[in-house]
């Protein structure tokens, strides 16, 4: 009866291929939950193949990784084993377990070994559509985060700038060693000769290149305003402060901060953002100067 129910689930997977939009692996040795599960996710227009158990599962994912994974703790044999298997061989598919007579924390247990979301079984079709939903999106999130770091990194890898200078090979050296630095760096050298650009690769290229990198352009702000723009200021802390402002420094929190033109301001000031600097205000923050 499991085959005959099983070609049936494999008929109906090659019509919804014209509609469909992600592909979908369901791994239940019960052909009810199976069939219910490959309903729901048919309905939305997504490609679904169901598999009984684990050494089918990861035979599919060998010759075609998929989008999303849906595993059935309550049928699947060693189900917690699959999961962690699921989790750790495919990188990109997101992983969904059905939770129905198992351990009570087995739903825990899966999400702590890396699966995305559970949906409790008797299964509601609004719940595991919204949960594959869900499941998707984030996936698609996460590709749209990695084709932007792609872009990034053709942008600003090191690679990206062109030249076979001794003095150019030096500087980009320096430049990799300076990423790898918790450190402030200064960065010299005439206008229109690609201080930003080099900031920009440092900071790309460093363990903070997941978090913002803000431009403070020293140049451009009067003396008086330069603590408020680097630091932030609350309401009524002086004429004109009509709210919280958030500072340069706190925006680039966890990220790289880059002080263009400082050496266009007075020595005053300039001592003052080099020693806030040297004290680690804002210790979450890496400090790029230009000059």
């Amino acid at each position: 009866m499991f085959l005959d129910a099983h070609v049936q689930r494999l008929d109906l997977t090659s019509r919804a291929v014209c509609m469909g939009t992600s592909k979908v692996l369901v791994v239940s040795g019960d052909d009810d939950s199976g069939r219910a599960v490959l309903r729901v996710i048919h309905e939305c227009g997504h490609r679904v193949l169901v598999v009984p158990d684990a050494e089918q599962a990861v035979a599919v994912l060998q010759r075609d990784p998929q989008d999303l994974i849906i595993v059935d703790l309550s049928t699947a044999p060693d189900s917690l084993s699959l999961v962690r298997s699921m989790c750790s061989q495919s990188s990109d598919g997101i992983v969904i377990v059905l939770v129905g007579s198992t351990p009570p924390d087995a739903a825990v247990e899966s999400l702590k070994l890396g699966a995305y979301d559970y949906v409790m079984k008797p299964l509601h079709a609004d719940e595991l559509r919204q949960a594959v939903d869900n499941a998707l999106e984030h996936r698609a999130l996460l590709e749209e985060r990695r084709a932007l770091r792609h872009i990034l990194d053709e942008k600003y890898g090191f690679e990206g700038i062109i030249g076979r200078s001794s003095s150019l090979l030096f500087t980009l050296d320096a430049a990799a060693r300076a990423a790898q630095m918790d450190s402030p760096v200064l960065i010299r050298g005439e206008r229109g000769t690609g201080k930003e650009l080099l900031a920009r690769v440092i900071h790309f290229n460093s363990p903070r290149r997941d978090k913002p990198f803000i431009i403070l352009n020293c140049d451009a702000i009067p003396r008086e305003m330069l603590e408020s723009e680097l630091f932030g200021h609350l309401k009524g802390s002086f004429k004109g402060a009509v709210g919280y402002k958030h500072g340069k420094a706190e925006q680039a929190d966890g990220g790289t901060l880059f002080l263009d033109e400082v050496g266009e301001l007075p020595l005053e000031p300039l001592y003052f953002l080099v020693g806030e600097a040297d004290a680690g205000q804002g210790a979450q923050v890496d400090y790029l100067f230009s000059a």
